[in-house]
């Protein structure tokens, strides 16, 4: 990370440079729709560097349980240090917002993800089978989970 990264809360006027990363980020991206009714539902978060957004997150959190849905950073801003700071990001809105717990699925296939998820303190406690749509059928999600108390 060379820049500043900052965040804020995603507006509808930020749909079109949300999906363009999430577009380029993943086989089977989140939709509009998806998006649009999130903006309700959960908290949703913009990541930046410098003025480029590089990143999003959304967060959903009841009562004192928090479920990360989605972390995506652009394809060419991986590998620095910004999935961490996304991640790091969300984690303190859900223990500020109380949440006890934080639950996550993870594709069977995103090593990498799964690494970040390890090193920050989640574990895995179960699998999806069949979870994921993927190329050529489908794919088994990793549930994984991290106690957020002190």
């Amino acid at each position: 990370m060379s820049d500043a990264v900052s965040f804020r809360p995603m507006t509808e006027a930020d749909l079109d440079a949300v999906l363009k990363i999430e577009y380029a980020a993943f086989s089977h991206p989140w939709t509009r729709g998806i998006f649009l009714d999130g903006l309700g539902k959960y908290q949703i978060w913009l990541m930046f560097e410098g003025q480029q957004q590089v990143g999003h997150g959304v967060v959903q959190i009841i009562l004192d349980e928090a479920h990360l849905l989605n972390i995506t950073v652009k394809p060419e801003n991986q590998g620095r240090g910004l999935g961490l700071a996304l991640l790091e990001h969300l984690m303190s809105i859900a223990y500020k917002a109380q949440a006890r717990e934080c639950f996550l699925e993870v594709r069977d296939s995103n090593q990498a993800a799964f690494r970040l998820y390890e090193r920050y303190g989640f574990n895995e406690v179960g699998r999806r089978r069949d979870y994921y749509p993927a190329v050529g059928g489908r794919e088994d999600a990793v549930v994984m989970a991290c106690t957020l108390v002190d």
